[in-house]
């Protein structure tokens, strides 16, 4: 059997405070069921005439001011609630990791793009100034070898302006702007040497240039003006 606070005051002639002082010291034993403080008295500790006037003034209670029991509270149900919340917070937990994994493997493989992206780019500029160096290496050495060849042949046109079978020659054209005469002069004199140049063992002719011995030939005939 269980009273309220109020019915075991009043069939057991105590005040409230003397029941709860003993509730906190644990000499009565209590139940609490949505928030209402119930004592358990059991029938052997009542006598016959308490028995009656309790259950006599349960009965009478009017049928509108009665409430349905609701059923009480166990630490079955309680525990499986309890393995109910905890199986809800984990399936929780297992969905934020794997949200988390995603968005760090998507954060990683963005970086990873990032990274190709800029050693491409790299990669490319590198290729593109081993291409400008190699046809500036390549432009320096033609030129080089140019002015080599250039080299060659000016040394080997002074060479051949200078001794051909052994003899100092001059050429017509440079005789004759070395000499004090006028345009038109120098014009007649070279076409006389071009006209007499095939039958005239004095005008040696080279490369389409006129060359002249004075160590061995004498040209005043065709030079006078």
């Amino acid at each position: 059997m269980r009273l309220t606070i109020d019915e075991y005051c009043k069939y057991f002639k105590m005040s409230k405070e003397m029941i709860n002082s003993k509730i906190k010291a644990k000499k009565l034993n209590y139940i609490i069921e949505d928030g209402m403080t119930y004592i358990i008295v059991t029938r052997s500790s009542l006598d016959k005439e308490k028995r009656v006037e309790i259950h006599q003034e349960k009965n009478v209670i009017p049928r509108e001011n009665t409430q349905i029991a609701k059923p009480k509270t166990t630490v079955a149900t309680v525990i499986a609630l309890y393995q109910r919340e905890n199986k809800f917070l984990k399936d929780k937990i297992v969905q934020l990791e794997t949200k988390v994994d995603k968005l760090i493997d998507d954060k990683e493989q963005m970086l990873r793009d990032e990274r190709d992206k800029i050693e491409k780019i790299y990669s490319s500029k590198d290729e593109q100034l081993k291409n400008i160096l190699t046809l500036v290496n390549k432009k320096m050495k033609l030129d080089k070898e140019n002015a080599t060849i250039h080299e060659i042949e000016s040394f080997n046109h002074q060479d051949e302006a200078k001794s051909i079978d052994g003899f100092e020659l001059v050429e017509l054209k440079e005789y004759l702007k070395s000499l004090n005469i006028k345009s038109s002069q120098r014009k007649t004199i070279k076409k006389r040497f071009l006209d007499a140049y095939d039958n005239d063992v004095r005008v040696i002719h080279r490369d389409g240039k006129l060359y002249l011995d004075f160590s061995k030939y004498d040209y005043s005939d065709l030079l006078a003006y």
